[in-house]
């Protein structure tokens, strides 16, 4: 069996009801024939969206057939006790040019209970944004189950919830069970649980070209919602080149941020985890044990579990996000 490398797929490109250009324009994907792009799943195991591999000899293959067949050596030995043949997170980028439903995910007791699937917690990791874009997450106050139904019937939300200004570079760590919501004008990158459940609580009183609305899960909602006021929801950090940033530890994966000018060599050996790499800006040369491979903006590549080490060269500068499970 030949050795498995660094691993680069085809995303899989989603129409939306909110989605802009900017995939395209920014990030250089097609996305052709679609009028807009509003995510690119770049490397999912959700059932029935598996990303197909794009490069080498594995090309053509999907994620979970990667999994059957090289198991541990592709994800790490615990990632593969705990989830089998199913890959643990997925990977996206998100572009809203108009508001996104106002939403919650559910955690992983009732996400188990009502749909047999993981939770949802995710992080956003803003890669551009316009002048005054804004999003929404959590609560400006504290509200009860009642409270927040008055003032979902009397379309009054925003009164309770939570706005952010945002601009490139900014975290934000949303658990399962946190309202949120994007507004316009915004690119980034969403690290999240592999789950495509979403509690869609308002969604602007807006109808597709049909004059069709679409679905609410009000009352699925109110059992997930976590109705604490959380403070602050940006979650701070230090920019530093040329140095491992941590971003997000959470129990369900490590993001860190790595800003490079000169090359760096990452060692892995003593890592139980795939690594993914998302380039959010420039480009890099990545060197593994058996090539070199381009990286660029808008890649995602998953280096799998039994690569101990590989080294990234910027050329000349290169920001990426590195994401692992936790160790």
């Amino acid at each position: 069996m030949n050795r498995l490398y660094p691993l680069f797929f085809n995303p899989i490109y989603k129409e939306k009801i909110w989605g802009g250009q900017r995939i395209k324009s920014v990030l250089g994907k097609d996305y052709s024939p679609l009028l807009n792009c509003g995510e690119a799943w770049l490397i999912s195991g959700v059932e029935g969206e598996n990303t197909v591999v794009r490069n080498g000899f594995l090309a053509d293959n999907e994620l979970n057939e990667l999994i059957e067949v090289y198991m541990d050596d592709l994800v790490g030995e615990q990632a593969f006790e705990k989830f089998g043949e199913r890959f643990p997170l997925l990977f996206k980028f998100i572009d809203s040019d108009d508001y996104l439903s106002i939403q919650v995910h559910p955690g992983d007791e009732l996400a188990a209970e009502r749909h047999g699937s993981f939770g949802k917690t995710e992080m956003w990791y803003v890669i551009e944004a316009e002048q005054d874009a804004e999003l929404i997450c959590g609560f400006s106050k504290t509200v009860g189950r009642e409270q927040f139904i008055d003032h979902l019937k009397n379309k009054t939300l925003r009164d309770i919830l939570n706005t952010e200004k945002v601009k490139p570079g900014d975290v934000f760590y949303l658990p399962a069970g946190r309202v949120h919501a994007l507004g316009p004008g915004i690119l980034l990158t969403e690290i999240q649980q592999t789950s495509d459940v979403t509690y869609r609580i308002y969604d602007w009183d807006r109808t597709d070209p049909q004059g069709k609305s679409r679905e609410l899960h009000i009352w699925q909602a109110l059992d997930a919602i976590d109705f604490e006021v959380s403070d602050p929801y940006r979650t701070g950090y230090a920019r530093k080149q040329d140095e491992t940033v941590a971003l997000v530890e959470s129990p369900y994966f490590t993001t860190n941020l790595l800003q490079l000018t000169r090359p760096v060599v990452k060692d892995y050996s003593r890592l139980d985890s795939f690594v993914v790499y998302i380039c959010t800006r420039g480009k890099a040369e990545l060197i593994h044990r058996d090539g070199r491979l381009p990286v660029v903006r808008g890649d995602a590549v998953l280096v799998p579990a039994e690569i101990p080490d590989c080294r990234l060269i910027p050329s000349p500068e290169v920001e990426l996000l590195e994401v692992y499970l936790v160790e």
